[in-house]
């Protein structure tokens, strides 16, 4: 069920305590990849989800600015800073616990978001009568993962292939670099993407394609069904103090 697209009688009707939450962000993903990618892929996975598990959850709307700064200097990133997420996500969950959905996922596609995330939803599951926890979806998949790389390039020319530059393609692949940061002694010395990355990219992008953006369609969707029917069986009382 699709919350935005339900009336409240529809929700009030709903058979079920489980929520999905999907977080993106809006950044630079490279000159081919358009700036909604994060958004577009949570809300995807999320979807497809909700259409393969065999019972009822509701799907929030999708919040659609992350934790992004790191991506600042490429023109239409936009960001908020981590205090403003945590709270912006948190008091989200809130008011789906209010209603009575008191097992949320959230179904994040930025990896600036992950530590907020979590840090996030276990405040929420050690305060209050809930449980929540997060689901990134390339942490749960095949591949590795880049940033406007192969696989961010694959799902959107899975889910919208009108918004690849194809004609980009091998200019975004000579301008990137293989790797994320740059490290020494263990420590990633770099706070920004461009510190060590021409043009955003991070990964070939050029070896995305829609086939394989199904698959991974496929399996993030899966490993979020097997998530979802853990969460609907687990318990709601958090440990007590020894």
């Amino acid at each position: 069920m699709q919350l935005s697209e339900s009336t409240w009688t529809d929700v009030e009707n709903a058979d079920t305590d489980l929520a999905l939450l999907p977080v993106g962000s809006t950044e630079q993903h490279g000159p081919h990849a358009p700036l909604g990618t994060d958004t577009v892929i949570a809300s995807a996975v999320a979807e497809t989800a909700d259409e393969r598990y065999d019972g009822d959850v509701v799907v929030g709307p999708t919040v659609p600015v992350g934790i992004a700064e790191e991506h600042r200097h490429f023109t239409g990133t936009l960001w908020v800073t981590e205090e403003t997420f945590r709270r912006y996500v948190r008091e989200t969950i809130e008011s789906l616990i209010h209603h009575g959905f008191n097992r949320v996922i959230v179904v994040n596609g930025h990896g600036g978001n992950v530590d907020a995330l979590r840090e996030c939803c276990a405040t929420i599951s050690r305060h209050e009568a809930a449980y929540a926890v997060p689901f990134t979806w390339f942490e749960a998949v095949s591949g590795r993962m880049g940033h406007g790389g192969t696989l961010e390039t694959s799902l959107i020319s899975h889910l919208r292939s009108e918004l690849i530059r194809d004609d980009r393609l091998a200019e975004a692949t000579e301008n990137g670099t293989d790797h994320w940061g740059e490290w020494q002694s263990g420590t990633n010395l770099a706070y920004d993407s461009a510190e060590f990355t021409e043009n955003g990219v991070v990964g070939d992008p050029s070896r995305g394609d829609g086939t394989l953006g199904a698959e991974l369609l496929d399996e993030a969707a899966a490993a979020l069904v097997e998530l979802i029917e853990t969460v609907s069986a687990r318990g709601l009382t958090p440990p007590e103090r020894w």
